[in-house]
């Protein structure tokens, strides 16, 4: 059972130290809740990315693309134009055609699945995108990267038979559990989001599509999901998206507001209202299930919640500067410069702290966010070595350079890639 968030946890205001740390910012000219990501904070997110994407593809998905605009009628087949259009942005006019900016990716993945004709030996058939998606949010709710207008979220769909989708949505909900280990974040709480309890499936004023029985098998699904997880979790009626019920991972952030960051979702009217099929081992067609996942929602959420649950010290994999070389002297800068070039050839994101920007205890003190500081004075010079300086404060002996950076390389692997071998998901 992943753990929780503990009431006492220190919490910082993500948007006051994202800003201090160079992490993002914005500007009436571009719009609010259109944050844009500094240096520093573009680092953070293309290592999140880069995470996203390795283990998703040690878990067998396959990653796709698809456009942020479609056509109006897409989203009349997928329903969101009907049961969700108060969150869309408006049509645009396009030579005749209406094109509007996608507030969800599944209806285009629905479309890469028909577009080829399926074998149940393919399923279960993993499309995983992380892709542009927009929400018309009225400007007195947004704020910083928890809510925005446009994000990008970590998307996934995972069209199965119906006797794979239990296992498929348990594999999903273990990926988010060892991702939030890997952040350093916890579970809230967990809310199994179902219709409200007096849905009127089939009715043209319904909030929902589908009928009764299919949506009441996908909760039955869900909930055994999670009892399987061994996870308490509370049942939210009327909180269901409209194409189904969904497990939501909640996060709390700095000011004690709770939002949704993760998700599953059993959808059995999607492949109905697109036709999709597969052939069966009947050589009959039959209809797949789609099952929504997403491991750490937008990542813009996923960031803010990061930076409020460490306060800047990010764990090591995902910190904007991992390694700091600081050379005691001006006689160690050039020592500095090739230790920083054999870092960044391992993969680390390295800076240099030079001995002109303050004595040595300042700059240990200005850089004290970053996991690792490697001490490069006459001693360590001479005898081709680094001494390291953990973020806690604590110290290692001298070794070889080369050593060094191996072992600082190894370390910062999320859990996720480090141990699963190819067993992952």
């Amino acid at each position: 059972m992943p753990p929780h968030l503990n009431e006492e946890t220190t919490m910082y205001d993500h948007r006051k130290l994202g800003r201090e740390l160079g992490l993002f910012d914005s500007d009436p000219l571009i719009g609010a809740g259109l944050p844009y990501w500094l240096p520093a904070g573009a680092a953070v997110r293309h290592a999140l990315e880069s995470y996203i994407a390795e283990v998703e593809r040690r878990a067998g998905y396959q990653q796709v693309y698809s456009p942020v605009l479609a056509k109006r009628a897409l989203y009349e087949i997928s329903g969101h134009w009907e049961k969700y259009s108060d969150d869309m942005y408006p049509p645009m006019d396009m030579g005749g055609e209406e094109l509007v900016l996608r507030p969800s990716i599944c209806p285009h993945h629905a479309l890469i699945y028909r577009s080829r004709a399926h074998s149940y030996r393919e399923l279960p058939l993993r499309f995983s995108e992380l892709g542009g998606q927009y929400r018309s949010e009225l400007s007195g709710v947004i704020g910083g990267l928890s809510r925005v207008r446009a994000m990008q979220l970590n998307d996934a769909h995972i069209f199965c038979r119906p006797d794979q989708v239990a296992e498929e949505a348990q594999k999903a909900l273990s990926l988010i559990n060892q991702a939030y280990l890997d952040l350093g974040i916890s579970a809230a709480r967990y809310v199994l989001a179902l219709p409200a309890e007096d849905a009127d499936f089939g009715s043209p004023s319904s909030k929902y599509v589908g009928d009764a029985a299919g949506w009441a098998h996908a909760a039955s699904l869900l909930r055994d999901v999670l009892d399987n997880a061994g996870v308490e979790y509370v049942e939210s009626p009327g909180d269901a998206a409209f194409y189904g019920p969904k497990i939501d991972i909640q996060v709390i952030d700095s000011a004690g507001r709770e939002y949704s960051l993760s998700t599953i979702q059993i959808d059995f009217n999607q492949p109905e209202r697109f036709g999709l099929e597969y052939i069966g081992a009947d050589g009959n067609k039959h209809r797949p299930v789609m099952v929504h996942r997403a491991i750490v929602g937008s990542i813009e959420r996923a960031v803010a919640q990061v930076i409020e649950v460490h306060g800047g010290a990010f764990p090591a994999w995902l910190a904007p500067v991992q390694l700091v070389v600081l050379p005691i002297s001006d006689d160690e800068e050039k020592l500095a410069a090739e230790v920083a070039r054999r870092a960044s050839s391992r993969g680390l994101r390295v800076e240099i702290a030079h001995a002109d920007e303050g004595n040595l205890g300042a700059r240990i003190r200005e850089n004290r966010l970053a996991p690792y500081q490697a001490i490069l004075g006459a001693r360590e010079a001479a005898a081709g070595q680094l001494a390291i300086r953990e973020r806690d404060g604590s110290r290692r002996d001298a070794a070889p350079i080369g050593e060094v950076l191996d072992r600082i390389a190894r370390e910062v692997i999320p859990g996720a890639i480090a141990n699963a071998g190819d067993d992952l998901g």
